[in-house]
């Protein structure tokens, strides 16, 4: 679980500085750029649609995860819109939470 949560911040730290790179030179607005390239039908769109529906996927989990509970919903929704840096906090949250019991992680109150 250690080099787990270690991956985590890793991952989290990687992925924040490139993000603030790339929010320094091109702004917030990247709905244009994401679906852009989605519309010219090269391998950047089909690289965007296949992690649009990784970020669904995830997006999913957590709401299942969390019972389809309003809280689960509000996470489900970051998840969407966050990514890995919301996925690296989720995890290393509940890595601590359920004292490394990577079932109960994974399913939540299902696992009792």
């Amino acid at each position: 679980m250690g080099f787990f949560r270690f991956w985590l911040v890793f991952v989290f730290l990687i992925i924040s500085v490139y993000t603030a790179s790339v929010v320094s030179l091109y702004g917030l607005n990247l709905f244009p750029y994401f679906f852009g390239d989605m519309m010219k039908m090269g391998w950047a769109g089909q690289f965007n649609l296949d992690f649009m529906f990784m970020l669904a996927f995830s997006a999913m989990w957590t709401a299942w995860r969390n019972e389809f509970s309003p809280q689960g919903l509000g996470l489900a929704v970051l998840a969407f819109f966050f990514g890995a840096p919301f996925l690296c906090i989720y995890l290393f949250v509940l890595s601590r939470q359920t004292d490394g019991d990577v079932v109960r992680m994974l399913i939540g109150n299902r696992a009792a």
